[in-house]
């Protein structure tokens, strides 16, 4: 017996795809088979059936059910034992591995921000995440049907209180007095997020209003991707009509945040982490925070002048994840919305935790949420521009800009930083060339303090973009 898996599925950073199309019930089988002959071959020695056991969960999405039990029945096959935690937010199939002596592996199935008719699986292998070479190993495994076999036990633990009680340390050391003011108000987007959110928000100090918290896989009310401006209309409304002080926002599964202040502006990923950061920084002096390549140069300047060393890593949640545990840095985020807390949290991305880590940040620096946004400066940015090219050339075109600029960088150009992609550094500014590790398509992004300047800084993309015979097109979608 083996399994081949649709190569447009296996990705970077998990495994996705669409429904009827490129995924359905058999891939989640062989993924449980593999996961779980992975798991019990690791550390180089073949462990006994039931020694291992993996944790799974899965979202909202109309799908998730039916690819849960198969991956279930895979997993048992492999000779894995499985803790199932039914449905939820992928922070909590996370919580469940990082918390749990027993549990050496999790799988959450969610199609993330997608469309409906996507689903997908996000994965964790002792302690760590499972990525990039780990998806192509599985793939192979799969192929070749190099399966381990066994009857592993399956079992179900409600973990949703547990996992509340644990978000609520996020406000340890601050007097409730000072949260008792506070007014909020939460988006779930009817994603997997929405019971622990009323769970949560019912044991939070202040006034707390709710929106689209019933789980529909449908998404009637928007799109859960807070990192588009259009899916926060709502929110706004909310925060307007209420006179609340902030407001907050999930993506489907609950591991990427959104956030406005009280006067509706937008506080972007970058921004998020600025306040995070000068919140950390007074107890962690000289601490590791890690940023991507996206990143506003506004926030690495934040980071410094509080005290802290700022680090430019590579875009990807699995690849920040990874540079924390080498660093030792205790917080981490990128312009995505994926937020990562390793001071006193378990170092993966929960947009449920970092959305009491900004009430907790606020009572501790004593200025509300829209202070804290007025006092950042002023940037002129674009926002991420994706634009198609052929799957062959974007790689190699992004070697040949990179190569350009570091042999024969011209005058206005003050430094390359090639960490991923070319990231170059002018007097106007900055600008950003990488080529997604997920689609057939390049990302560019820009900023200035004018707009004379940012217009420079698109022309030098342009130009860069023209010298490889490509040209920046309509941007796509993510």
């Amino acid at each position: 017996m083996n399994h081949t898996f649709n190569p447009t599925i296996l990705r970077e950073y998990d495994i996705r795809g669409v429904i009827g199309k490129t995924l359905g019930a058999d891939d989640a089988r062989a993924i449980g088979r593999s996961f779980g002959s992975m798991l019990r071959r690791s550390g180089g020695k073949l462990a006994p059936a039931g020694e291992k056991t993996v944790a799974v969960g899965y979202d909202g999405r109309v799908s998730s059910p039916t690819l849960e039990h198969a991956l279930v029945e895979g997993l048992s096959a492999s000779g894995c034992n499985v803790v199932r935690i039914g449905l939820g937010a992928t922070p909590m199939l996370y919580y469940a591995e990082a918390s749990s002596e027993e549990i050496d592996g999790g799988i959450q199935i969610t199609g993330s921000h997608n469309p409906p008719d996507y689903n997908g699986f996000k994965m964790v292998l002792e302690g760590r995440p499972f990525f990039g070479s780990d998806i192509q190993e599985l793939g192979v495994v799969a192929a070749t049907g190099d399966w381990t076999d066994g009857i592993g036990a399956v079992s179900q633990r409600d973990i949703l209180n547990d996992y509340v009680e644990r978000l609520l340390d996020g406000l340890n050391g601050i007097e409730s007095a000072a949260l008792s003011e506070l007014k909020v108000g939460w988006d779930a987007g009817n994603g997997a997020a929405g019971p622990a959110l009323e769970a949560l928000a019912a044991q939070l100090p202040g006034e707390h209003h709710l929106l689209f918290t019933d789980i529909d896989g449908h998404f009637p009310n928007h799109h859960p991707d807070p990192t588009v401006e259009a899916n926060l209309t709502d929110l706004r409304a909310l925060v307007a009509e209420k006179k609340l002080d902030f407001g907050v926002a999930f993506d489907g599964d609950g591991d990427r945040i959104g956030a406005i202040d009280g006067e509706g502006r937008v506080i972007w990923g970058d921004q998020l982490l600025m306040i995070f950061a000068e919140d950390l920084l007074k107890t962690r002096p000289n601490a590791t925070i890690i940023a991507d390549v996206k990143a506003s140069r506004a926030l690495f300047d934040h980071v410094a002048a509080h005290g802290g060393d700022p680090l430019m890593w590579k875009t990807g949640h699995s690849l920040i994840k990874s540079k924390m545990k080498e660093t030792g840095s205790p917080l981490a985020g990128e312009m995505s919305g994926h937020i990562f807390f390793a001071d006193t949290y378990y170092g993966f991305d929960d947009a449920l935790y970092a959305g009491v880590r900004i009430l907790a940040a606020a009572a501790r620096l004593g200025k509300s949420v829209t202070e804290l946004k007025s006092a950042m400066p002023d940037m002129i940015n674009t926002p991420e521009m994706r634009f198609q090219v052929d799957e062959s050339r974007k790689f190699s075109a992004i070697t040949e800009v990179t190569e350009r600029l570091t042999t024969n960088p011209g005058p206005e150009v003050e430094e390359v930083n090639a960490t991923d992609g070319v990231r170059v550094n002018t007097k106007d500014g900055w600008w950003l060339l990488r080529a997604s590790n997920t689609q057939d398509v390049l990302v560019a992004r820009a900023e200035s303090d004018t707009e004379a300047g940012l217009e420079r800084l698109m022309a030098q993309i342009d130009e860069q973009l023209a010298l490889s015979g490509l040209e920046r097109g309509e941007s796509v979608g993510h």
